[in-house]
């Protein structure tokens, strides 16, 4: 006789508007081999190794999350395939069940080496951070980055089986706002799709002035639609992107414009950032601390880890309450936030 209706339903996260939350973004290190302009100042301290999440305990928070009706995850830095030993961890996540989706967000430094194996782990889909295909100009805007050995990674996951690849562009005024067309223009020859991003104001820059320099995806639209008819599409990745394809190319366009269009309504996402604090909002800083719950008990010894997954899933689901119902990035004000995006997880 089969007792499976008795079976408890699983907790699911709900937060108090109702949105039920489906997508978490782990951090798994704030370092990188990169310093992006908008991303973090050229000599940056990064976190002492105790201070961050083994990649044991950033398995077991995704396990807990998956457990509670989380289908996406996405692994962010800093860099994440610069972090030691760090397939380990994607092998283990790729393997979990009821996780429809792992993705990994990456400037493609390591691709040549890595996207073979990142492609057996599971992962059907990459983001590619790209903000200039000049090799000066993306020197300039990385500080340290080298444009071929990117384009040589994005060209080696098309080799390992990635169908669906998206570059990711931040746009600035002044900088790159002349790439646009150009970056589009090699998405449509590689059958890649790009998203154009508002500059997030986190972190004090001292690069350049972010009124000064920002552009809006509305902007950028008009510019485009100058060369290519953009139709919107219904679609969604389950993120913030808005969509756009051209009636002669597979590769489709996206905008994620967290100042002109906010897109908190329908928030399916809370972040874990490398320390282990659950964020709830990327616009604020409303956020628990997971790795004290971590760290209280023996993750070797499997009673103790239940007990650890217990509190952890009673600390995620009380965070819920804290989960703003938006955020407020207005006027390109000096942001109320000091973290910065490498802290944050892209």
């Amino acid at each position: 006789m089969s007792h499976h209706s008795e079976l408890p339903t699983p907790i699911r996260l709900i937060d108090q508007f109702g949105r039920q939350v489906t997508y978490v973004r782990i951090s798994v290190t704030d370092r990188c081999d990169f310093r992006c302009v908008y991303c973090m100042h050229e000599e940056m301290t990064f976190l002492p190794r105790e201070q961050i999440l083994s990649l044991e305990e950033i398995q077991l928070v995704a396990e807990c999350f998956v457990e509670m009706g989380v289908r996406k995850i996405r692994l962010t830095g800093g860099e994440p395939l610069i972090r030691k030993d760090v397939m380990h961890l994607v092998d283990a996540l790729g393997a979990l069940p009821g996780l429809n989706e792992l993705t990994l967000t990456t400037n493609g430094s390591q691709l040549v080496r890595l996207a073979p194996s990142l492609y057996r782990a599971g992962i059907r889909r990459l983001n590619i951070s790209l903000d200039s295909l000049q090799p000066k100009k993306f020197r300039e805007l990385t500080r340290t980055g080298e444009l071929q050995l990117v384009l040589n990674g994005i060209q080696a996951a098309k080799d390992a089986g990635f169908k669906r690849i998206k570059l990711n562009a931040v746009i600035l005024k002044g900088r790159n706002d002349d790439e646009v067309i150009p970056l589009i223009d090699f998405a449509r020859a590689q059958g890649l799709d790009i998203t154009f991003i508002e500059e997030m104001p986190l972190g004090e820059i001292s690069e350049h002035h972010r009124g000064e320099s920002f552009c809006s995806s509305a902007e950028l639209r008009e510019l485009i639609s100058a060369k290519y008819a953009l139709s919107p599409t219904p679609e969604t990745s389950g993120g913030p992107s808005k969509y756009y394809q051209m009636s002669d190319s597979s590769s489709r366009i996206g905008f994620i414009s967290p100042h002109s269009h906010n897109f908190c309504g329908d928030c399916n996402r809370v972040r874990v950032t490398v320390e282990g604090r659950l964020l709830l909002c990327l616009g604020n800083e409303h956020s628990i601390d997971l790795k004290s719950i971590l760290r209280s008990g023996n993750l070797a010894s499997p009673a103790e880890m239940l007990q650890v997954k217990s509190a952890l899933k009673k600390a995620i689901v009380a965070s819920l309450a804290m989960k703003p119902e938006r955020h407020y990035f207005d006027n390109n004000e000096e942001p109320q936030i000091l973290r910065f995006m490498n802290m944050t997880g892209g």
